[in-house]
């Protein structure tokens, strides 16, 4: 007979390797909705039966742990920095003293790898099991980012195969360029600077405080190192197949060359082929293959001996800049656009780049029929990083940035120490109107999916749908027929109609869309700075769209995480006729408040922080939720600034020895329950 317990395990170790499988392998053997099946049953096994709750699951992926600061951990072994070039003499004279250091030096051999262009990390495993993550800090301490790495699908919670006991990892984590591209995007929305580039989102990323907002962004992490007592191998293109079978994902390309014209020519090689990858390197490092060897060169008080980076020359061409289109997004922010002359760049024709804000043209001092310098960020994103002044016709005029809207026509807006300048007119612009009723019906907002692919640009310019009530009055009559002819880029043609199974999937849809909870309603609305966390927290704390709607700039700020801000936007969206469209939504049946469970809440824990660890007679989302709606904070890990620990089953004893150390009181379940009861 198959327990409960066998099955938990069954489904963790199936669901883990199929992650290997899609994140590591590049090689998936299962659909999507087959996987989502596996899941959404280890979900609800664990939800019955906390106690079966293990550390390598892949619901403990999801992120959701909130951090005011990270802990300072001191590294095992130091994490050292590689010394770089960009000229090949100095390759040539690496290998001259590599040479002279090593007696038997015509058994050297070097292992070349491609340099990742991403955030160091160092990885410990403890029994197989991901027990710590670091960040490289200052090569002696680092900060402890476990909650966050956690969220990384190529990053395994347990091992594979014949592992040690103890293991140290190290590598680099890194951000797509298509993952890159799409926060960007979502950044320039809502008014951000875009992240210079993956490098920097993924250090970004890394680093932010809501691990679930981590696990949004889809980071990957390649692994290139391993440290520990005793280790099977004695190269390090061994230590590199050796850890791909244990589960980590490993560098795509290694080769090994006896000489370094050898290793010249697979530098260039990489130097081309580098512009076709999905991610960014920005070099190739050089490494002594041999262990042995490596011993025997040592290393200095910053780097080692045995190794060096040679990097890679940013490409950049000069192009004339022939006009400045003006886009809106949908937030009402105004993006400024360079249209250049075509011209060839790391692979591709480039004919746009973004000028990002107002702060960039003025840095820039650009002028019209300009030559501009222009890179690739990442690769892939053109960016303009320069001017060449003297290519400048003396009687060039200088560019300013426009002051009326490019769509309406509305005098724009920029608030203080903000970098976006943005159109006001938000109920009447109309790429702020599609932009909204778009993300109103995007999958985490009210999720119609069924309306997608161009189909709201149709309703829009029929005239059928000017906002998200109108949502709510589409009939069949209206949407039947409905079509619209586009031309694609490459010239074809692509025909969106409107027939009847996709009618009766959208007003399915729609209909389906009133029992989206209040949380996401309040997302789906659009307010400039609001997104989905924060509209969650706004959401708990109000409890219904009125007290929001009512609230003070002071009393909104009162929300964790709702700075001056983002309550001037929330007081600001509530001030006008948002108030008439909050109604007519509320009298076609969106849910507009919190709908409570009959779980009693209090304010009994205001003010107090705790951290629960360990396994519970109740799932730990639910012990965490009776904190929070009780006024208390959850914190992701044990600090100074935490009053206390809740305690179950399984709690790890680095944790409570911590706790004990800065002499924050241990509560278990029963002594949780008596507070809440004012009993304690």
């Amino acid at each position: 007979m198959i327990t409960i317990h066998d099955e938990i395990r069954a489904l963790i170790e199936e669901i883990n390797l199929h992650n290997h499988n899609y994140y590591v392998l590049d090689a998936p053997t299962i659909s999507d909705y087959d996987f989502d099946q596996l899941l959404n049953r280890l979900i609800e096994l664990e939800n019955q039966h906390p106690e079966f709750q293990f550390p390598d699951s892949p619901t403990q992926r999801v992120g959701g742990e909130v951090t005011k600061q990270f802990q300072t951990v001191k590294h095992i072994y130091p994490m050292q920095s590689l010394g770089n070039t960009y000229s090949m003499g100095d390759l040539i004279e690496f290998d001259r003293r590599t040479r002279d250091a090593i007696p038997e030096s015509s058994n050297l051999e070097y292992i070349c790898e491609l340099k990742y262009d991403g955030v160091a990390i160092s990885l410990i495993y403890e029994n197989g099991m991901l027990v710590r993550g670091v960040t490289r800090g200052d090569g002696v301490q680092g900060d402890d980012v476990t909650a966050n790495v956690k969220t990384i699908r190529s990053i395994p919670l347990k091992l594979y195969g014949n592992y040690p006991d103890f293991l140290e990892v190290r590598g680099e984590v890194i951000l797509t360029h298509k993952q890159f591209e799409k926060l960007n995007k979502e950044r320039e929305e809502i008014g951000e600077l875009p992240f210079a580039n993956p490098r920097n989102a993924a250090s970004g990323s890394l680093k932010l405080q809501d691990s679930a907002e981590v696990a949004r962004r889809n980071l990957d992490c390649r692994i290139y190192f391993a440290l520990g007592e005793n280790l099977p191998f004695q190269t390090h293109k061994q230590s590199l197949i050796t850890l791909h079978d244990w589960g980590f994902k490993t560098p795509e390309v290694f080769e090994c060359f006896n000489t370094i014209l050898d290793v010249e020519k697979f530098i260039e090689e990489w130097d081309k082929k580098r512009k076709k990858l999905t991610f960014d390197i920005d070099g190739i490092v050089l490494k002594i293959n041999s262990y042995s060897q490596q011993q025997q060169l040592g290393s200095t008080a910053k780097s080692p001996r045995w190794a060096i980076a040679y990097k890679f020359k940013a490409e950049r061409v000069a192009t004339p800049l022939l006009s400045i289109d003006y886009q809106v997004g949908r937030t009402g922010i105004v993006t400024p656009v360079a249209n250049l002359k075509p011209v060839h760049l790391a692979g591709t024709i480039v004919k746009r780049a973004s000028l990002h804000n107002k702060d960039i043209i003025e840095l820039f001092d650009i002028h019209e029929g300009d030559t501009l310098y222009v890179e690739k960020g990442g690769e892939i994103i053109p960016k303009i990083v320069g001017v060449d002044i003297n290519q400048r016709n003396m009687f060039a005029q200088k560019v300013h940035f426009i002051d009326n809207c490019p769509e309406c026509g509305t005098p724009l807006v920029r608030n203080n120490e903000e970098a976006g300048t943005f159109c006001p007119n938000e109920n009447h612009c109309p790429p702020q109107i599609k932009g909204k009723l778009e993300h109103f019906i995007s999958r985490k907002a009210m999720n119609i999916e069924s309306l997608g692919e161009g189909k709201i640009e149709i309703l829009f310019d029929t005239g059928l749908v000017n906002n998200v009530f109108d949502f709510y009055q589409l009939s069949y009559d209206k949407l039947i027929g409905l079509s619209k002819r586009n031309i694609n880029t490459d010239g074809s043609e692509r025909i969106i109609s409107f027939r009847e199974k996709t009618v009766e999937n959208i007003l399915n849809g729609i209909e389906q869309s009133l029992k989206v909870p209040f949380e996401r309603v309040l997302f789906a609305m659009g307010i400039r700075y609001v997104g989905e966390t924060t509209a969650k927290k706004i959401a708990r704390h109000f409890k219904n769209i009125d007290a929001i709607a009512n609230a003070s700039q002071e009393e909104l700020m009162q929300v964790d995480d709702v700075g001056e801000r983002v309550a001037e936007s929330i007081s600001q969206f509530f001030s006008g006729e948002n108030r008439i469209l909050v109604e007519k939504l509320r009298n076609v049946g969106l849910q507009m408040e919190i709908q409570e469970n009959n779980t009693p809440s209090s304010e009994i824990l205001t003010g107090k922080s705790f951290v629960v660890s360990g396994v519970f007679t109740i799932p730990r989302d639910e012990l965490k939720n009776l904190i929070e709606i009780n006024g208390g904070k959850i914190l992701s890990a044990i600090s100074k600034n935490t009053d206390f620990v809740v305690a179950g089953d399984k709690m790890g004893p680095e944790k409570r020895k911590k706790a004990e150390k800065l002499n924050i009181p241990i509560l278990n379940e029963d002594d949780f329950y008596n507070m809440l009861n004012n009993n304690l």
